[in-house]
């Protein structure tokens, strides 16, 4: 398991600097006093395409994005602890001349006006979303079907969902919010070499060439998740989730805590059993199998089987009706019978694999993040 998304806050005791060149004044205009100060969202940029934004609101400063990417070509594997994400913030806030987030030592509450209830609150870091993710190896050509199986299963009172493009399933609220992310937790898998593909290769293409080096090593990591079959599973943790589970202050919960959820959510499967099947339709059996030479041909046989099992009958004493019987028939379709279709279909499958999920192994020649190596 590691961390693929942090959003935290700390509230300090002091104002904290200006880093941009505009910022909000909330003035009380009898007495003139400055209340507060907001700075419009910051944009950090990285290297190899990668940001966080800081927000910086008064006394409180709030910094959001994905601590496993920042100065990397990818985040295929990222960070495992807390400890390695804060660090990775904390060295963009020192760059920037801005305090460094802390550990909680204490929780402290605040007592609401009349009618509302308490609040607490810490002396360090708060977090107000976090993202966990696993990477789980189906086999090469298997993640799709490994999708469509997931989907058919729910999850947490959740009804599960899958994408258009078949390359996400995920779990969506079946109370009060029909067809809404819950409140808690928003539950993912999807296909890894795919949006690899789709977002990340584009983008590095783009800034460093077709021919590079990077885009070389991200066209590497994709093959990788291709031939290893990677379905990435992925909680987001929203702020409601983290209240209620006490995972909120930095420093004063053990991060073991949130493997059970985490073990969870990757044993949905262990009541599936998934097949990844090798299909191909009558035109293409035809073509493979040598029995006619061109797309066409194919394609025309194809379309008398068709007719065959919605009912049509057809006179055998046509010459064009005999070829296309004697095509047929060496596919084990005879047109001259009654087509039961409890026994026809107009799909072959030519192989079914099951898929046994396993955990993905990382390479030797994969580049991992530096705060791995930097913080103990």
């Amino acid at each position: 398991m590691f961390y693929d998304w942090l959003k935290v806050y700390q509230d300090f005791d002091y104002a904290l600097p200006l880093i941009g060149d505009r910022a909000h004044l909330v003035i009380d205009t009898e007495t003139k006093e400055i209340l507060t100060t907001s700075q419009p969202t910051k944009k950090h940029e990285g290297s190899y395409c990668t940001s966080i934004k800081i927000t910086i609101s008064g006394n409180r400063l709030t910094v959001i994005g994905n601590p496993s990417r920042i100065n990397r070509l990818d985040n295929l594997f990222g960070l495992t602890t807390l400890q390695q994400c804060i660090f990775v913030y904390n060295c963009i806030l020192r760059d920037l001349g801005l305090p460094e987030f802390t550990r909680c030592t204490k929780i402290m509450h605040h007592q609401g006006t009349e009618g509302k209830r308490s609040t607490t609150f810490s002396d360090g870091a708060t977090i107000q979303e976090l993202h966990i993710t696993s990477n789980r190896a189906v086999g090469k050509g298997c993640v799709d079907d490994y999708l469509r199986g997931l989907a058919t299963l729910h999850y947490r009172y959740m009804e599960p969902r899958l994408h258009t493009n078949g390359k996400t399933a995920d779990w969506l609220s079946s109370r009060n919010h029909e067809g809404k992310a819950s409140s808690l937790i928003y539950p993912s898998v999807y296909n890894k070499a795919f949006e690899l593909a789709l977002h990340l290769l584009p983008k590095i293409q783009r800034k460093y060439g077709h021919d590079s080096s990077e885009a070389k090593y991200v066209e590497r990591v994709i093959a990788y998740c291709e031939l290893n079959g990677v379905a990435r599973f992925e909680q987001k943790l929203k702020s409601a989730f983290l209240r209620k589970y006490n995972f909120r202050f930095y420093g004063l919960f053990n991060e073991s805590d949130l493997i059970p959820y985490h073990e969870e959510f990757l044993n949905i499967d262990n009541k599936l059993q998934v097949t990844a099947m090798t299909i191909e339709n009558i035109s293409d059996r035809l073509i493979r199998l040598g029995i006619c030479k061109g797309t066409l041909s194919a394609n025309t046989t194809a379309m008398y089987g068709m007719q065959w099992m919605h009912g049509h009958t057809f006179d055998l004493n046509k010459k064009a009706v005999q070829t296309h019987r004697a095509r047929l028939r060496k596919i084990g379709i005879d047109i001259a019978d009654k087509c039961n279709i409890s026994l026809h279909s107009p799909v072959y499958i030519r192989k079914a694999i099951e898929i046994t999920p396993r955990d993905l192994s990382v390479p030797d020649w994969y580049q991992s993040s530096s705060a791995l190596r930097l913080v103990a």
